[in-house]
């Protein structure tokens, strides 16, 4: 589902659950045990977060939002898994080491938001990225809607999110949404070696440069309780639970 490794003063983690990376529970716990296991290694300068498969993520399980839009406690289920989302995104976004995204062939939804709660994103030129839930009734309730616009600033944000737009890792740099857009072929290659050359740094230093920046960016717990109390309430409307279940008709078992 997620492997990791250790080299020197470098984590590596791959997501790795076929076929698009999809999140439910089980994802999250697992990547919050490296997150457990990392805090015991203060050597550690930066997380390299990779995927072997075509996408970073696409986004939610499909079996989850299935089982989350059946009986009376779907709605509150899912709302517990967008708040385990946040906090796995908090953590990761907390952490005192430098955190590297490669984003390779597409990340949407949560696997983008993912992608957001990193210092550094590296994209493949051809990749799509986009954060499409207003599609389907809801919102981007993992950090989506704060991150994307505290990085891009609201007009960029309002664009992804209010028209469901998908762009391009060139066009990601472009706006801002990630730092460096290079060839597919050159991905892999090109973050490992700016994930070294950072974890080459005093990892005190570093974390150091993180807590001054934190500081300028602000706290986002009032957007992220927000997000989850609009969450919740799209989960009670009927226009909601109608998109949803197209959707999941659509993309069958």
């Amino acid at each position: 589902m997620i492997d990791h490794r250790f080299e020197e003063s470098l984590l590596v983690v791959t997501l790795e659950r076929p076929p698009v990376n999809a999140i439910n529970r089980d994802w999250i716990e697992r990547f919050g045990a490296i997150l457990d296991e990392l805090s015991g290694r203060p050597a550690i300068a930066v997380v390299l977060v990779r995927s072997s498969e075509r996408l970073v993520s696409a986004g939610a399980d499909l079996k989850l939002m299935r089982e989350c839009f059946t009986g009376e406690t779907g709605p509150a289920e899912m709302v517990e898994t967008v708040r385990r989302m946040q906090r796995l995104y908090d953590r990761i976004e907390a952490l005192p080491q430098v955190t590297v995204a490669a984003i390779g062939g597409g990340a949407f939804g949560g696997g983008l938001e993912l992608a957001l709660a990193c210092d550094l994103r590296i994209a493949a030129q051809d990749a799509r990225m986009g954060l499409p839930e207003a599609r389907l009734g809801l919102l981007p309730g993992a950090g989506g809607t704060q991150r994307l616009s505290r990085l891009c600033g609201p007009g960029v944000a309002r664009r992804i999110i209010l028209s469901g737009d998908t762009v391009s890792g060139a066009e990601a740099r472009e706006l801002g949404i990630v730092q460096w857009a290079v060839p597919a072929a050159e991905l892999d290659d090109f973050a490992q070696r700016t994930a070294a050359r950072v974890a080459t740094m005093s990892p005190h230093a570093l974390a150091a440069c993180k807590q001054c920046m934190a500081v300028v960016d602000g706290s986002l717990l009032p957007g992220m309780a927000v997000e989850l109390l609009e969450t919740s309430r799209l989960l009670d409307n009927p226009d909601t639970r109608q998109r949803v279940s197209d959707f999941l008709d659509r993309r069958g078992d």
